[in-house]
């Protein structure tokens, strides 16, 4: 599996690695053929309870409960919905304004994602008074690199409507673009939101 991946395995292969072990006469690779073969095929073993897949011999109660825990977990994976993808500045905007708008005062939040852009999440960092949030370094990369992501934003609301960044905003914001490259992380934007608006800050 380590040297060609899983996708380039057969089903009984992947299945050997579940069960682990064969019996004398017989490896893992053909008891798992085997076990296909009694359920019908692979989407039969998928919904097959323990007790139906220990009737193959060498297939004991706990081989049998890792094999459908496997497919339970496949389920469960397949179900759960799929992350955000955070890539341009609207994207950026789009989450930040849920964190953002309808505040008197100036909050600043964090937004982590991993190495395709999916949302991890979205962290408030600081809150502040009118426009006068503060936007810590340190802090910010703590935060993406605990929430173990690869790319993040940040952005902060303006209170008193208007777009226009701060000296402070334009000079933290290459403060973070520089630090995120020295720890290896991506940097994606740094936007302003309003009540209806947003900008980005080049």
């Amino acid at each position: 599996m380590l040297k060609v991946g899983a996708a380039n395995l057969q089903d009984r292969e992947l299945l050997a690695l579940m069960l682990g072990s064969g019996l004398p006469g017989r490896d893992a690779i053909e008891l798992g053929a085997v076990l296909i073969e009694h359920v019908g095929d692979v989407a039969a073993l998928a919904k097959a309870d323990p007790y139906t897949l220990t009737r193959v011999p060498g297939v004991g109660i706990a081989k049998a409960v890792r094999v459908a825990a496997a497919f339970e977990l496949g389920r469960r994976a397949a179900e759960f919905p799929a992350r955000r993808r955070i890539t341009r500045s609207t994207d950026v905007a789009q989450e930040a304004t849920r964190y953002l708008r309808g505040l008197r005062h100036e909050r600043v939040v964090v937004i982590v994602c991993d190495n395709n852009g999916g949302l991890l999440r979205t962290v408030t960092l600081t809150e502040g008074g009118n426009d006068r949030s503060l936007l810590p370094v340190r802090d910010v990369l703590h935060t993406v690199l605990s929430s173990g992501g690869a790319r993040f934003a940040v952005a902060h609301n303006h209170p008193s409507g208007s777009l226009e960044p701060s000296e402070t905003d334009v000079t933290v914001t290459a403060r973070l673009r520089a630090a995120a490259e020295t720890v290896g992380l991506h940097f994606l934007d740094h936007v302003i939101v309003t009540e209806t608006e947003w900008s980005r800050i080049p």
